[in-house]
């Protein structure tokens, strides 16, 4: 109907019945037809008749019917004449000249245009189409037409099928309800289907569908659309479920969930009758769909529910006017009637659903399914809280947070958070009473670090709301030590507050703001000396730290420093700072690196310095006094702060280098001029407090090597150009060396020698540094003469001063060269003088090892095993150090051999007297056997790297040096002459040692071993194989007996892991070296034959000689392949010579064609030769190709 079509009736209709009826009173107006719009441009020019639309024509007709009519209403019929006239003077007629009528106001009642928006331009605008998502065309390649090849074609949106499916379903209910139970069938990726009839007997539904599932099983379909990663199908899962909800939505809106509550019955049997589907995909799918209609009606509730209570406000503000409206409070009232009617359908949809399905999917058997039950409540919680927020639906989630499925747990934390942020603490308090101890179990132990890490942030959502305990509270904040970097990067925030916590109180104790202000005044601003606010904080983080430190198991504290000594590698990252990366993070103060350094300096016993107290006249004042009481730090309390500020100076210049670039990587003269100053400040204000903090902590051995551990960050070559004196650096160093000669702690010594390093590795401040070197082997090496020289006097040696003294030794060695020491002669005027005054530090330290010059007393101890132990180190420095001068001097062509070589016979001896005599039961536990195993396998693995070029390829080690062939032939075989193979009796002896370490760890970690080899005297040790139950079993408190605990037994098989790696690692260095008698061949056989049994690590060391020997192999199989190719291509060559001699016409081409054809040929032989599933096959057939 054309709009203009009401208007030619009204006006016929008011023309004819003006006489009967009442004038109103109202301004009328003509209404503004389409074409008369102001908005639509007419043009007239360029014409000489104007056209006249259809729209006017309509007009003009009306109006000569109006007159006409008019007319015979008093004349009776007009002639013909008299319409001829009448025709001949409406053509006639010509417009007013008067000036349009203003347009009137939108506002106003009057109107004079269609309620049309106007186009602009004259031309209407064109909506911007909408981005579709991509739908799985592949699904409805062959589908044909129904609802489901509708959705997911593409052609249509999801509103407008639904809109076309309701007005089917209007038509044919039957049928449409048909259509829908085949899309939801063929979402499952069934291409079978139900009919009409199956739709009208529903009684009969599940016996329908478990013949779809028969034949849908007997396909033997894996895939389904729902988990499926193809190209088709990334937005299946959206498209579906977008699809029901906006089924749902628009049955609400227009009211067919309340008039044919058929349909929702119809759908909800058939759905959920397929989600207890023993079918995976029909089970799954069904349930997403019931899910997605779940969510659908929390809506369509929030709708109903917020309509409800608006049209209740509207009646009872109608009945709180004057006067009251009766028949509008009475609609209000139905409307409400309706509204209340409504909610209890879709509460009964709701129920309905939930009892039917999620309350057997949320615990199905596949976790995905799981996973999608626990997403849909947390939905529903945050949809419809009125509904589903509460205890009885809440109680789910706590239940599935025991899940054994990591994604389903990860999933109910994520709820669980978007469910706290809300804060509403009434709801959750009873939920959080009683689930609260699991979500801190999950926290603390769950399997996963990231489920820990989100735990963790719940649990600080809950804290906000004050509904954690005090001790989950010290529990989770404990967890600043955890292995995982996850962990401690989410307990960051929370430890934060846990500190702010404790602020508060100490501050209250204080006096409060104004008490404290009193005691310490404003903050100064470069001052760091002087107290401050953040003294407090600095407390109270130490506080905290040992606290959760002291209560991790305090009675294996003996055992964590062991494994921490004996089992981390050298510069890995202590527990403690890693925890203080983590404070460094969360804790703000923690940045300025100064104002802590100020504090651990700060003397409290002094008379106060605050500029309170100088204003005072240093009258302390209570409030002062409790600031200085709190503020003082125990020995503990010490440590943690040192690691925190060795974390935040190394924290602090890695931003600075860092700050240079911006985030793509560009840098700018700004920054780099910002970044510089930065590391300038840090290296002198750091200079300038090491020697402070050396001398005032350096008399306790853990607080000594946290501050030399600082010295290794300090940028030598800043502080060189800043042009600061040496004497300042020289100054330090004797500090560091201090520090070295009066403390016997290892990580003290360790630390001391790598600062000692770090200096060397400076070339400007070389000299200064080497000078301490010296001073420190003099001092080391008179204090070894003098305590052996007690020895051969007949007086009992201090076997704990001798052990400290070689320890100071070892490490040394490791840092300088020690050859040019060792090998010095003292020369002693004292007419008393003994061997040990004279003789050279190796022949001491080697009489060492041998344990025959102690007394029967002090052999076996802990100490002797520890000045043995700490001597062969030593001695096994000296000649590393000693091979490395030996390779420099045959690397220069000018320079020969020593006249002298060494003799390390006497050092291998000492060790293998040590590994005969450490027999027993105790023998595979002794750590000084294997230590002394090792060192003999490294003696002779380090000689055997001096074996020139020249001698059998078999046994020259990898890194032989070539250099040799410039020495002459006689030094050449003297040098040679050091690399000794080991005797067959000694390769025993190692091979035993090695399978009492390794039957150690099988027994230990419950492992199971190959039997033993019968002819093999190495394995004739009995071994329980199946039973881990020995007559050893408390070796190293690792037994079964109930006293040791399962952290001591878990460090146990560490240790025994660690020591069969390194004695495993010695002896495949040795095979590759070449130094057993054999080849190795009986070595390589008998460390792998348990490859795969004793864990990745021990797998890891094995295959590294197996790998070694497969690079052998290829480069060998290379060199014979290329030989064979040469061969080949000359015989080639000679037969192409022998054909042009022969025949040179046609058969000379004939060859030529045969010739270039059979390259090609080899060349594709080859290459499907090289592609079969064994390496060695591929090599076979290309050597045969090759040799045809």
């Amino acid at each position: 109907m054309e709009l203009s079509d009401p208007v030619i009736v009204d006006a016929s209709s008011s023309a004819t019945d003006a006489p009967n009826r009442r004038k109103s009173g109202r301004i009328t107006h003509k209404p503004v037809l389409l074409q008369a719009d102001p908005n639509t441009s007419m043009s007239t020019e360029g014409s000489g008749k104007r056209k006249r639309s259809s729209h006017t024509q309509i007009a003009e007709i009306a109006d000569d019917q109006s007159d006409e009519s008019s007319v015979a209403d008093s004349d009776g019929d007009p002639d013909e004449e008299e319409l001829k006239e009448r025709r001949r003077k409406s053509r006639s007629r010509k417009p007013s000249s008067k000036p349009a009528a203003k347009k009137a106001k939108i506002g106003n009642a009057q109107t004079t245009t269609l309620p049309v928006r106007p186009a602009v331009n004259g031309v209407k605008k064109a909506p911007r189409p909408r981005k579709q998502k991509p739908h799985p065309t592949a699904l409805v390649a062959d589908s044909g037409t129904g609802l489901f090849s509708e959705i997911f074609s593409g052609a249509h949106s999801i509103e407008g099928v639904v809109a076309e499916w309701i007005t089917r379903y209007d038509q044919n209910n039957t049928n449409a309800m048909c259509d829908l139970i085949n899309f939801v069938i063929r979402c499952t990726g069934c291409e079978l289907q139900v009919n009409v009839h199956d739709i009208e007997d529903p009684d009969h539904a599940t016996s329908k569908l478990e013949e779809l599932q028969d034949a849908y099983h007997a396909q033997r379909i894996t895939d389904y659309p729902l988990i499926s990663r193809g190209k088709g199908f990334t937005s299946f899962r959206a498209t579906m479920v977008g699809f029901f909800d906006s089924l749902i939505q628009t049955c609400h809106s227009a009211g067919i969930f309340y008039s044919d509550e058929t349909l929702i019955d119809n759908l909800e049997y058939w759905v959920t009758a397929m989600t207890s589907s023993p079918i995976r995909p029909f089970r799954h799918t069904a349930t997403v769909i019931c899910l997605a209609i779940e969510s659908a009606l929390c809506v369509v509730a929030t709708e109903v529910a917020n309509t409800a209570a608006n049209t209740m406000r509207q009646k009872e503000g109608e009945e709180k006017k004057k006067s009251v409206n009766k028949e509008r409070v009475n609609a209000l009232k139905a409307r409400i009637n309706e509204q209340e009617r409504r909610q209890e359908v879709v509460k009964r949809y709701l129920d309905d659903i939930f009892n039917a399905v999620y309350l057997n999917r949320y615990r199905d058997v596949d976790p995905k399914i799981r996973v999608d039950c626990v997403a849909a409540l947390g939905n529903w919680i945050a949809t419809h809280p009125e509904h589903f927020f509460s205890g009885s639906y809440l109680r789910y989630m706590g239940w599935v947070m025991s899940d054994p499925s990591a994604p389903t747990r990860a999933e109910v934390i994520k709820q669980l958070t978007r469910l706290y942020k809300n804060k509403d603490v009434g709801r959750l308090r009873a939920f959080t009473e009683r689930f609260r101890p699991r979500m801190v179990e999950m926290a603390v132990r769950d399997a996963e670090p990231g489920i820990r890490a989100s735990t963790v942030e719940l649990l600080d959502l809950i804290r906000e709301t004050g509904l954690l305990e005090p001790d989950d509270i010290d529990t989770i904040g404990r967890l600043i030590f955890d292995n995982e970097p996850k962990v401690r990067n989410a307990v960051s925030g929370f430890f934060a507050e846990n500190i702010n916590d404790l602020l508060e109180t100490v501050i209250e104790e204080v006096g409060g703001e104004e008490g404290l202000a009193e005691a310490i005044g404003e903050d100064p601003e470069d001052d760091y000396d002087l107290p401050r606010r953040s003294w407090l904080k600095y407390k109270c983080l130490a506080e905290v730290l040992q606290s959760y430190n002291s209560e991790d198991d305090e009675d294996l504290d003996g055992a964590t420093r062991e494994v921490n000594g004996n089992l981390v590698a050298t510069g890995a990252e202590s527990r403690f700072s890693l925890a203080s990366q983590v404070v460094y993070r969360g804790v703000e103060e923690v940045r300025e690196w100064e104002a802590l350094a100020g504090y651990l300096l700060y003397d409290f016993s002094t008379a106060p310095q605050t500029q309170a107290a100088k204003r005072k006249g240093h009258s302390m004042d209570s409030s002062e006094r409790i600031f200085r009481e709190r503020c003082q730090l125990n020995e503990k309390e010490v440590m943690m702060l040192l690691e925190v500020l060795n974390v935040a100076v190394k924290q602090r210049l890695t931003e600075a280098i860092e700050g240079e670039a911006d985030k793509k990587g560009k840098r700018s003269k700004a920054r780099v001029e910002e970044s510089r100053a930065t590391q300038e400040s840090v290296t002198l204000h750091l200079a300038q407090v090491l020697p402070s903090l050396l001398k005032k902590f350096g008399a306790n051995p853990a607080n000594a090597s946290a501050v030399l551990r600082l010295e290794h960050i300090l940028n030598l070559e800043i502080f060189q150009e800043l042009r600061q004196d040496s004497t300042t650096y020289a100054s330090l160093l004797n500090d560091i060396n201090r520090q070295f000669l009066t403390h016997a702690d290892q990580n003290v010594l360790t630390e001391a020698s790598n600062a000692l390093l770090h200096a060397r590795s400076f070339e400007d401040l070389g000299e200064v540094t080497e000078e301490k070197v010296q001073e420190l082997w003099a001092d080391t090496i008179n204090s070894l003469r003098n305590l052996v020289n007690v020895k051969e006097k007949g007086r009992t040696i201090n076997l704990s001063s001798l052990c400290n003294t070689l320890r100071r030794i070892s490490n040394l060695a490791s840092i300088s060269d020690c050859v040019t020491v060792f090998d010095a002669e003292e020369r002693s005027s004292s007419k008393h003088k003994t061997s040990a005054m004279t003789a050279p530090p190796l022949h001491i330290i080697t009489d060492l090892i041998s344990e025959d010059i102690f007394s029967e007393d002090e052999q076996g101890t802990g100490d002797l095993d520890e000045v043995v132990a700490n001597a062969i180190k030593a001695v096994l420095f000296y000649y590393m150090w000693l091979v490395r001068s030996l390779k420099l001097s045959l690397a220069n062509k000018t320079a020969r051999a020593p006249a002298a070589l060494p003799d390390y016979s006497a050092f291998a001896e000492s060790l293998i007297s040590i590994m005969n005599a450490r027999s027993g039961p105790d023998a595979r536990t002794d750590p000084l056997r294997l230590a002394a195993a090792s060192a003999y396998l490294d003696l002779h693995t380090l000689f055997a790297s001096l074996r020139p070029a020249s001698s059998d390829p078999k046994s020259r080690p990898n890194d032989a040096i070539a250099a040799t062939a410039a020495v002459d032939h006689d030094d050449d075989n003297a040098i040679s002459s050091l690399a000794a193979t080991i005797p067959a009796s000694t390769q025993a002896l190692l091979l035993s040692i090695f399978v009492a370490t390794e039957k150690h760890y099988a027994r230990l970690s419950h492992r199971v071993l190959d039997r033993p080899d019968p002819n093999d005297p190495v394995d004739d040790a009995p071994m329980d194989f199946f039973s881990s139950d020995s007559d050893d079993d408390d070796d190293d408190g690792a037994g079964d007996d109930a006293g040791a605990s399962d952290e001591r037994r878990r460090t146990a098989v560490l240790k025994a892991e660690k020591a069969l790696c390194e004695i495993a690692g010695k002896m495949v260095l040795g095979v590759l070296a070449g130094v057993f008698a054999d080849g190795g061949v009986k070595v390589k056989g008998r460390v792998g034959r348990n490859k795969a049994r004793l864990g990745a690590n021990f797998k890891e060391v094995v295959g590294y000689l197996e790998e070694k020997a497969g690079q052998k192999g290829k480069g060998k199989g290379k060199q014979k392949e290329k030989g064979k190719g040469k061969v080949q291509k000359e015989a080639k060559q000679k037969k192409k010579k022998k054909e042009v001699v022969l025949e040179e016409s046609s058969e000379s081409e004939a060859g030529g064609e045969v010739e270039e054809l059979e390259p090609e040929l080899a060349d594709d032989r080859i290459e499907d030769g090289s592609q079969g599933d064994e390496e060695g096959r591929g090599k076979g057939t290309e050597d045969e190709i090759m040799g045809d």
